[in-house]
């Protein structure tokens, strides 16, 4: 038997559920510029992931390179789901997020991604 495909697919649920609250718990702690260590992280295992021979554990250091990706989308996209009050704030940020929802207006209560991207920027 061959049980590559149930040890990938179980790696990378475990990888998808480990970040999930690694980037919350960033943009809690240090905020949306924290996305470069997601990206060195990335990177890291990318780069892991060529040197490795044995195909399996190049396939999960790849995931788990991909999913530092991702976290680096995600962990923008926390800092509006703060803002419009789906996650706690950090009460030592509060400054920074009331200036965030000034600067936004309305348009940080709704999930508009068009208009908030203009914004963000």
């Amino acid at each position: 038997m061959n049980f590559n495909g149930i040890i990938l697919g179980a790696a990378v649920f475990l990888i998808i559920g480990i970040c999930h609250p690694i980037v919350i718990k960033m943009e809690y702690y240090w905020g949306k510029r924290s996305w470069w260590v997601l990206l060195l992280a990335g990177l890291a295992f990318a780069v892991c992931s060529l040197f490795v021979r044995a195909f399996l554990f190049a396939t999960i250091l790849g995931a788990a390179a991909f999913s530092c990706f991702w976290g680096i989308h995600e962990i923008l996209s926390q800092e509006m789901r703060v803002l419009r009050g789906w996650f706690p704030e950090n009460p030592a940020r509060h400054e920074y997020y009331e200036k965030r929802r000034a600067e936004l207006g309305d348009m940080g209560k709704y999930p508009s991604h068009e208009r908030l991207r203009e914004k963000i920027k």
